[in-house]
Parts: structure tokens; sequence; C-alpha cells
């Protein structure tokens, strides 16, 4: 669909009093190899008449101020110490705001608002020379105005400061103080020294999630150019066709678990790769989880994850049953403790913080339960709040409603063009559905 967005001249907020002048050093997670990236968020607004004559970017833009008094250290920059070691120079120098108004009704974009969002690169606007990890502002904050007097908050973070529950926690008092709170009722807890390496590091578990093959990563590098997206929306139905591929003892797993396996198995049949390649499956297991029974304060707003891999040959995950990936999703899942995450921490100060593997890797991120769509800033939640596609080989599960108003997971694939008609073709045979009916068809 053919509309225009006029982009503002982009502003540096700064905290609304003065803040402390220091350096923070960042955690062993945070500073691994694979958080240096921006992360893109997105949410969608829609017109509200109790806010009538209230404009959206002006309400953000001052609750950014008062925000970034709290959580001072996002208005900072970035630097490198010995050992890629990252700190922050806590400066108050600010973040990036963008005012941008949109020729075009909201309603109107209608699907295309879902991953992999078709308009990304406008209502998240690349302010030039803002985009790196070192010396940039850590948060970038885009606010457009559609013609019906709906909105859109995107959002750029540097993904070395935080993960997506710290910036839902950032979110969460950015709405607390615009609706007139004094102080955010979770206050932002630094304390990334309880996710750094021990003081004698040493690596006790196994972390085939950092192992790579050169020939395997060059193959997925040459071909990163050519993919395409498209979502797949799994639904009840969706679900339980897939429960019905497994045996008896896997069918109370979680969804999740499901999922993954699925999308594991015929994303890599899709691929066509040699029966003895080795593929890998990565998932994000988040350590604030009651499960790995690890302490971190309630306004921790670091990263705090880890991301287990699962190895098979591509022979044996292709010709197996959906319960072979399953068994080795549950395995994994199985051995997530607080040593793993110390080993992890204690990998990249020995191994200098090193990126997950690159070869034939299928990284997912479970955003479910973050929960983006029920930010409010004062104009009630949004139609679709969530990470706004898949980047390269990581994908993200969001939740949202289909056209039919069924709740559902909706998740982006990045593939080859021919490998991507090979999967629809495996949803379409497991789920027995139509593709039209399973997919958001969109490109980015």
């Amino acid at each position: 669909m053919a509309f225009s967005i006029t982009h503002h001249k982009p502003k540096l907020v700064v905290p609304a009093k003065v803040t402390p002048r220091e350096t923070k050093h960042l955690s062993d997670i945070d500073d691994q190899g694979s958080t240096h990236f921006q992360m893109p968020t997105i949410m969608f607004y829609k017109y509200n008449s109790s806010m009538e004559g209230k404009d959206p970017a002006k309400f953000i833009k001052n609750g950014l101020s008062k925000t970034l008094v709290f959580y001072y250290p996002l208005a900072g920059r970035i630097f490198e110490g010995p050992n890629k070691k990252l700190l922050v120079n806590c400066n108050g120098e600010g973040i990036l705001f963008v005012e941008a108004d949109a020729n075009i009704e909201l309603d109107k974009l209608g699907n295309s608002i879902k991953p992999p969002c078709t308009y990304l690169d406008l209502v998240i606007h690349n302010v030039p020379g803002s985009d790196g990890i070192i010396g940039c502002p850590l948060l970038l904050i885009q606010v457009t105005r559609f013609s019906c007097g709906g909105f859109a908050v995107g959002i750029r973070l540097n993904h070395t400061m935080m993960d997506a529950y710290g910036l839902k926690n950032f979110l969460n008092a950015l709405s607390e103080l615009i609706q007139g709170a004094s102080t955010p009722t979770i206050l932002p807890v630094w304390e990334r020294e309880l996710l750094n390496a021990r003081s004698l590091p040493c690596i006790t578990c196994t972390h085939p999630e950092y192992d790579e093959q050169i020939e395997s990563k060059n193959a997925w590098k040459f071909l990163e150019d050519k993919l395409v997206q498209k979502s797949f929306f799994f639904g009840n139905k969706e679900m339980e066709a897939i429960k019905n591929q497994v045996f008896p003892n896997h069918s109370e797993s979680t969804k999740f678990e499901l999922l993954v396996a699925f999308l594991w198995k015929y994303r890599t049949i899709a691929l066509g790769l040699r029966p003895e390649e080795i593929v890998r499956l990565t998932y994000i297991v988040n350590v604030r989880g009651k499960s790995l029974k690890f302490e971190l304060p309630r306004g921790y707003y670091g990263n705090a994850f880890v991301a287990p891999a699962i190895v098979s040959k591509v022979g044996l995950l292709c010709s197996s049953s959906l319960s072979y990936a399953v068994e080795l999703v549950k395995k994994v899942k199985d051995h997530m403790n607080e040593e793993y995450i110390r080993s992890v921490a204690d990998l990249m100060v020995i191994k200098g913080r090193p990126e997950l593997s690159k070869s034939w890797n299928f990284i997912v991120s479970d955003n479910r339960s973050v929960r983006f769509d029920e930010v409010d800033f004062g104009w009630g939640k949004p139609i679709f709040g969530g990470v706004p596609k898949a980047i390269s080989f990581i994908s993200f599960c969001v939740p949202v409603k289909n056209d039919k108003g069924e709740k559902g997971i909706l998740i982006a694939i990045s593939l080859p063009p021919l490998a991507m008609e090979k999967f629809q073709e495996a949803v379409y045979n497991m789920t027995f559905k139509d593709v039209e009916g399973v997919n958001i068809i969109s490109k980015i």
C-alpha cells in the first residue's frame, strides 16, 4: 500500500533532573556477542475519543524525560574496555526521539502491522549514525500519528542494555509516569554483578550453542541476503494437529515445546540439507523463570537469559517422528539450572564473548509472557504489540488474535524462497488447513 510518513527532526530527550555521572559495568550476560544488535519493538494504538486533542508524541516525550531520571544509564553511551568488556558512561546525553505523521488511517494497514511488519523502516526511522552499539544513543523511540487519530510507538533498543522483560519494565514505568505517578511501582535495579563470571571462571557445562562450523556458517551467510519472511499463526486447532503427531507420553508437553520442535523439524526439511549435516535449535530461557530457582531483584532490567542449543544430524531429525525433536527439547530444558547460567557467564570471559552459532542454527524466543500488547499510555491497549519481524535466523513468538478473534501464537520465519514454499506445504500437511488460513502473507 502506497502511503507516506513525514519524519520530523530527531531530538535528544534527557532526564528531567540531574542524574549521577558515573561509569557502570554491564554483566557478562549483557555483553555476550549475540546481544550486539538493535532490537525493534512496535505497538499500534487506535483512536480514543476520550483523549481527543491530546498529542501522544508530547505525552510520551515528556514521560520519557521523567522515566530517564530512574533509568538514567539509558541516557548514557556504551564504550568498550579490556577483553571486549562493555561499560556505560552515564553522561545524561539522552535518547533519540522522533515524531512522525502518516497520511493514512491506521485501519487501512490491516494485518500488515503484524509480523513481518511491512512498514518497519517507516515507523522506526534509522536516524543516520544512530544504529551502532558503541557511542550511540541506547534507545530510539518514534511516535507516528495516523490521520485517524491512532498512532504507533516504534522502539529500537541497544540489546546489550536490557532484554524484553527489562524493556517492559521501562515501558510500564513510562506508562505510570505519563498518567500522573511520581515514581514507578517497580523501581529499576542495576546490580549487573549478579550475572557476572565467577572470580575463577570455569566452563562446567557443554555449550553447543557457541560451537561454530565454518562451512555451515558460510552457507547460511550466503543465503541471508536472499531470505523472505512470512508469519504463521498457530491457534488451538493448529496446536491440536501438532499434538496428534507425537507419542501419547509427549501429549502433555507445553505448547512452546511442541511448537519449536515442529518448526525446527520442518524448517530443516524445507532447507534440503545433506543428511550428515549438523543442525541446531536454540531457544531463549529466561533466568527470571521460577524453574531455574535463580533469584534476581524484581526491578532487575538487564539481560537475564541463557540460550541452550539442541543438536541433531539432519537425517535423524528429518526421518524420525516429531516425538524425537520434542524429546530433545524437553531434555535440554530439564538441564537448565544455576550452574548452567554461571557456566555461560564464565564462557563469555574465557572465550572472548562469542556470538551464538550461525551453523544451521534456528533461534526461537518466546515473547508471549512479556505482553507488549498490554502497554497502555492512556489511550488503551495496543491492537498489536511486539517484536515486528524475524531477525535472520532468530524468530519470536508473539500473542495475537486472528481475523476470527481466536487467540494464538504468531511467529515470523525467515527462509530462502524455495525453502519457504516447502515449509508452507509442511504447515498445510500438518495442520490440514489451506495456506492462506495459516499465514499472514507478507514480505520485508
